[in-house]
């Protein structure tokens, strides 16, 4: 008779004893559980690098050669809208023995173009008019000419000088002399009489 209470509360201990272990599994069950969803729901936080696009990108510039006349001939680099002023500034500015007024400072100019500053006095460098006389002492760029300029070099008349101007207005600044070749009226012994006084 007495050992029964005993065994009651033995029964009871380990009932008791089997209910916390569930009690404790099912908490750590859902610990897990809920370890999991806060790991999912911070996973797709992340940082992620800025993509290429998102950077801005360098406006395009200009490559243009300067020579002639300028302290540092050779290529440099603008931006988009410089003027003849702006690329002999950047090569340097003009020599003391520079002649300004072959040059239009003020022209525009266009990637690849090539800019030349006379000298004063270049031999040869006189561009005849349709007089005789010598019109300039540097080339004339065949970018920024006006129709009269054109027209005063040899073999070009009005309306030769008309067409080069057109052809310019179409396609552009001027990136090479051998482009006068496109021009009708003007053949290869035409061309090879202009190389020397005309530039791009």
């Amino acid at each position: 008779m007495d050992t029964f209470p005993i065994a009651v509360s033995t029964r009871r201990l380990v009932a008791v004893g089997l209910l916390v272990l569930a009690l404790v599994a099912l908490g750590v069950k859902h610990l897990h559980s809920g370890a999991h969803r806060v790991a999912l729901a911070v996973a797709p936080i992340r940082v992620l690098p800025a993509s290429s696009s998102a950077r801005p990108r360098a406006a395009p510039g200009l490559v243009v050669d300067v020579e002639g006349a300028v302290r540092r001939p050779g290529l440099v680099r603008l931006p988009s809208g410089s003027r003849v002023a702006d690329a002999v500034a950047r090569a340097g500015g003009p020599t003391r023995r520079a002649d300004r007024s072959g040059v239009n400072l003020a022209a525009p100019v266009s990637d690849g173009q090539q800019v030349v500053v006379p000298r004063a006095g270049a031999a040869g460098g006189g561009v005849p008019t349709a007089a005789g006389g010598a019109a300039s002492s540097g080339p004339v760029s065949l970018s920024s000419a006006t129709p009269e300029q054109l027209d005063a070099l040899p073999g070009v008349g009005p309306v030769t000088a008309q067409k080069i101007v057109d052809y310019r207005t179409q396609h552009g600044a001027f990136h090479s002399v051998d482009e006068l070749d496109a021009i009708p009226g003007i053949g290869p012994a035409r061309l090879a009489d202009l190389r020397g006084l005309v530039v791009p």
